[in-house]
């Protein structure tokens, strides 16, 4: 299965090739740290393999902090248009990249399977129906 992407602008072009759409899952994150990177009340991120995310065009800007918890999250963007391509902790820099699903060119082919950190999803937004609900993570 092969995906492709952007950032808004397109001088950033990725793709992602998986053997199956088993190998990524798709997560809405209502953590304090994603409301901010993400300007919204969730980050949405689909987890694929390091190996299967490749950049074809253009090179990212990266920015690297501590998430609030210790850990440090590289998030990789434009920095013309200033789209937010992917992220990463330390934890997972050597197995998996983050994609942020809406810069996919088809951002339906990856439906959620989870929502984390529910305990801060905005009170006005309503469960993603058939998704795994995780309230520690």
């Amino acid at each position: 299965m092969k995906l492709t992407g952007s950032c808004f602008c397109r001088a950033i072009v990725y793709e992602i090739n998986l053997k199956s759409p088993d190998d990524a899952t798709t997560s809405l994150c209502h953590c304090g740290n994603c409301k901010k990177a993400y300007g919204t009340n969730y980050g949405l991120t689909t987890e694929v393999p390091r190996d299967a995310f490749t950049y074809t065009q253009g090179k990212p800007k990266e920015h690297a902090a501590d998430n609030g918890s210790g850990i440090v999250v590289t998030r990789e963007f434009c920095d013309t248009c200033g789209s937010l391509i992917i992220e990463y902790g330390e934890h997972a820099k050597s197995h998996w990249r983050y994609v942020t699903v809406g810069t996919l060119d088809d951002p339906d082919a990856l439906p959620p399977k989870k929502e984390n950190f529910v305990k801060h999803r905005a009170s006005w937004m309503p469960r993603v129906s058939d998704t795994v609900q995780n309230t520690e993570q």
